[in-house]
């Protein structure tokens, strides 16, 4: 019964052939080309913000039927965190929210599977903190606080929890 939603995802939006794709991926992502799945999920998430959530779900039912098409996914996802670190998307504070997120949830194990672009990543967003004005407080906050996370080895010192999350409370 848990797997009914499987085949509800929005994907009309592709042509026939496409979606027949998706739906395939999504059922035995062993049988197709998972790089070319995740670069037609990238390239619609990026002209479409709304498909994006949506690519999310199917990425990540895609990752827990298949258990290590991340590997696929790898350059994909890393484009996808590229864009976030460009200066219009850091000017958005929804953007940086879901930039940092992301690297809280998967920046680790992205890493360890290819390491030069995270630290091409990180300097971007290094530049971004110090040099790109008309950052809210939030999205500074946001930034060192991840930059401060990969720095400490994936993790949250004390010190770093209680400066960042000081006003969260149990």
């Amino acid at each position: 019964m848990g797997d009914t939603g499987k085949e509800e995802y929005k994907i009309q939006s592709f042509d026939t052939e496409t979606q027949q794709l998706l739906k395939t991926a999504l059922k035995d992502p062993s049988s197709v080309d998972l790089e070319k799945v995740a670069n037609i999920i990238v390239d619609q998430s990026l002209k479409d913000c709304v498909f994006s959530k949506e690519a999310g779900r199917i990425c990540y039912t895609i990752i827990q039927v298949n258990n290590m098409p991340m590997m696929a996914l790898v350059n994909p996802v890393y484009e996808c965190l590229f864009r976030l670190a460009q200066p219009d998307s850091l000017k958005k504070e929804e953007e940086v929210d879901c930039l940092v997120l992301q690297l809280h949830r998967i920046g680790e194990q992205l890493e360890k599977m290819n390491s030069q672009p995270m630290d091409e990543l990180f300097s971007l967003l290094r530049d971004g903190f110090l040099l790109e004005d008309g950052l809210s407080s939030l999205s500074q906050l946001l930034l060192l606080e991840i930059i401060e996370f990969r720095a400490a080895d994936w993790k949250m010192t004390d010190a770093a929890q209680k400066y960042y999350y000081s006003e969260v409370t149990d």
